[in-house]
């Protein structure tokens, strides 16, 4: 496997190739945003998540039609290019139903936990975390031919958790969706994609979930 997730803003993206599934990820914007373009091999059919910033770039790498943008949550830096994207291909837009107020590009297909988002013959999952936001939204593709792999946004990077604004409230609700619904139920080999900065896998992540729980962030 050549991919290694390592990109830059004003760099080449690097692209995955699974059985059954197309992984380009790219990084824009002044907060070093990540954007993953998902190309089903079967249909051609795409789909974004997270119109972050540099609509031009992120037009340039769609290059051609796309199907949906899902936006993992509210904050702004995740949403920046969202008008001009859609405005340019006519994507239908979704979003967690509990975020999706908080977009100002209006949402089409609202999210809850556990739905299926389908583009062509993928499919992905919807796991709704609270913490960092109300409405979170992290993707699980469930490869039939490999490991999962998971679109985290900014609830789940190398090292720990997304920014709870050190609310201890916050932070036991986003910890306690993480390890229940992502960690307690995914095997180590699982492949994690976040909303900025290097990719990791669970199995890097495990041994660290006491420690993150005791320093409370």
């Amino acid at each position: 496997m050549n991919y290694h997730g390592n990109v830059t803003v004003g760099g080449a993206p690097d692209v995955r190739e699974l059985a059954e599934l197309v992984i380009t990820k790219v990084a824009v914007g002044p907060y070093d945003n990540n954007a993953y373009l998902l190309r089903c091999r079967y249909t051609g059919d795409q789909l974004l998540i997270d119109a972050a910033n540099d609509p031009e770039t992120l037009i340039r790498l769609v290059n051609g039609s796309l199907a949906k943008v899902v936006t993992t949550h509210q904050h702004g830096d995740h949403w920046q290019g969202l008008a001009d994207l859609v405005e340019a291909t006519g994507a239908e837009t979704l979003a967690g139903r509990l975020d999706a107020d908080g977009i100002p590009v209006p949402t089409r297909t609202l999210v809850d936990d556990g739905d299926e988002i389908t583009f062509g013959d993928a499919r992905l999952r919807a796991i709704h975390l609270v913490g960092h936001t109300p409405g979170s939204i992290a993707l699980l593709y469930d490869d039939p031919k490999g490991h999962p792999h998971l679109f985290t946004g900014d609830c789940l990077f190398p090292g720990g958790l997304g920014n709870t604004q050190k609310d201890p409230e916050r932070f036991a609700s986003l910890y306690e969706g993480v390890v229940s619904k992502i960690f307690d139920v995914l095997p180590d080999e699982t492949w994690v994609y976040p909303g900025h900065g290097k990719d990791t896998t669970l199995g890097a992540e495990r041994p660290y979930l006491d420690a993150w729980r005791e320093r409370g962030w």
